[in-house]
C-alpha cells in the first residue's frame, strides 16, 4: 500500500476518471510487433500520439520496484509465513517520470477486496472503488496452468494481515492498471481474459529478483538482529553500490528523538527499518526488464540519520519458514 507522493495533471484526471477497458481509447486493436520496433526509453515521457504505447511506457514511464520487511503476517495460523532470508515482494508501481502518480486507473479491471484508498484519487471528491467480491486474483492464474508461478507468489509475495491474494488483487488494480502496457488492447485479437494479469505477475517477480535486498546486506554484515543496531548510511551505501543508484528506503516505529539515545535532538528519523523502494527506467516495454537504475525521486528516506540509529529486527519466532522454491 501506499499513501504519499499524490499527483495529476489535466490530462491524467480525464484518464483516471474513465473506466473503460482501455486507457487509450484510440488504440489500435491490431497486434504490437514491439520486436520490430526500436526500443524507447519511457523517461522522459513518451506521447502516445507519436509512438506504440504498447511497445513502450507512455503512462507510468518511472518503474518501482517494492519491498517489505515485516517480522510477522498475522496470519501464521493459516501457515501464511515470511520467507526465511528474503525480503518480501510489495509490487511493482508506474510512476509519472516526474515522480508523482496516479492509481485504480480502469475500474473494469478492479480485483482489489479492500481498497486503499477507496476513491480513484483518495478524495471525498474521486470516484468510488467498489471492493471486489469475486474469485480470488489467484484463481486467475490456473486457467493458464501457472501453478509454478503461483507457487513462488505464496511463498514470496506475501501479506500482512491480509490474505496473500487480496494484496495480490490490491496490487494490480491499484497500480497494474495504470500502465499503458498492460492495457488489455496491447494482446491483440487473440487476447485471453486475465492475460495481463499474468503477465503482471510474472514482470514483477522478474523485477523483484534482481534485487536481492537480503543477501545484499547480509554481504556487507547488516543482518537481522534484535540487539545490534546499524547506520543509515551503510544501509543506503550498500544498496545504492549493488542497485546501481539510490533506492527511496523505509522506516517505521519511534522517531530518534523519542528514544533514549536521542531524546530532545533534531534528528526526527524513525528507526525501524521496514521497506525500500529501487527506481528504474525501462526500454521498450517494462516486460522485457531492460531497465536503467536512476536515483529515488524526491525524498530518499524517512530514516534516522544518526549513528547506530537503525533497528533492522529479526522475524518473530514461528513466522518465516525455508522456502523450497530459489529466490
Amino acid at each position: 500500500m501506499r499513501f504519499s507522493k499524490l499527483g495529476y495533471s489535466g490530462a491524467t484526471l480525464l484518464l483516471v476518471g474513465a473506466t473503460s477497458a482501455q486507457l487509450y481509447p484510440d488504440q489500435s486493436p491490431l497486434n504490437h510487433t514491439c520486436i520490430l520496433q526500436k526500443p524507447l526509453l519511457s523517461c522522459p515521457p513518451q506521447s502516445p500520439l507519436e509512438v506504440d504505447s504498447c511497445c513502450v511506457e507512455t503512462f507510468g514511464g518511472l518503474l518501482l520496484s517494492t519491498q517489505f520487511w515485516d517480522t510477522y503476517t498475522g496470519r501464521e495460523d493459516e501457515g501464511q509465513l515470511l520467507p526465511e532470508k528474503a525480503w518480501t515482494l510489495h509490487g511493482l508501481w508506474p510512476d509519472f517520470c516526474n515522480g508523482s502518480y496516479t492509481q485504480y486507473c480502469d475500474l473494469t479491471r478492479q480485483y482489489d477486496p479492500i481498497p486503499s484508498p477507496n476513491t480513484t484519487n483518495g478524495l471525498p471528491n474521486g470516484t468510488f472503488v467498489t471492493p471486489y467480491t469475486g474469485p480470488n486474483i489467484g484463481t486467475f492464474l490456473e486457467p493458464f496452468g501457472r501453478y509454478d508461478l503461483l507457487a513462488y507468489m505464496n511463498t514470496y509475495w506475501i501479506a500482512q494481515n491480509q490474505d496473500n491474494a487480496g494484496f495480490w488483487g490490491h496490487e494490480f488494480s491499484k497500480h497494474a492498471t495504470c500502465y499503458s502496457t498492460f492495457n488489455t488492447q496491447c494482446y491483440g485479437p487473440q487476447y485471453q481474459e486475465h492475460e495481463e494479469v499474468v503477465d503482471f505477475f510474472e514482470t514483477t517477480i522478474k523485477y523483484y529478483k534482481k534485487v536481492p535486498t537480503y543477501k545484499w546486506l547480509k554481504k556487507a554484515g547488516i543482518k537481522p538482529s534484535n540487539s545490534t543496531q546499524y547506520t543509515f548510511v551503510d544501509i543506503q551505501d550498500t544498496l545504492a553500490r549493488h542497485h546501481g543508484a539510490v533506492p527511496y528506503i523505509g522506516c517505521s516505529g519511534p522517531r530518534y528523538n523519542t528514544t533514549e539515545a536521542g531524546m530532545n535532538g533534531t534528528d526526527t528519523g524513525f528507526t525501524r527499518l521496514t521497506e525500500v523502494w529501487y527506481y528504474d527506467y525501462a526500454y521498450g516495454r517494462p516486460q522485457e526488464g531492460d531497465t536503467i537504475p536512476v536515483n529515488a525521486t524526491g525524498s530518499q528516506t524517512n530514516c534516522a540519520k544518526a549513528e547506530g540509529a537503525i533497528w533492522y529486527y529479526e522475524r518473530t519466532e514461528g513466522s518465516e519458514s525455508k522456502p523450497t522454491i530459489p529466490y
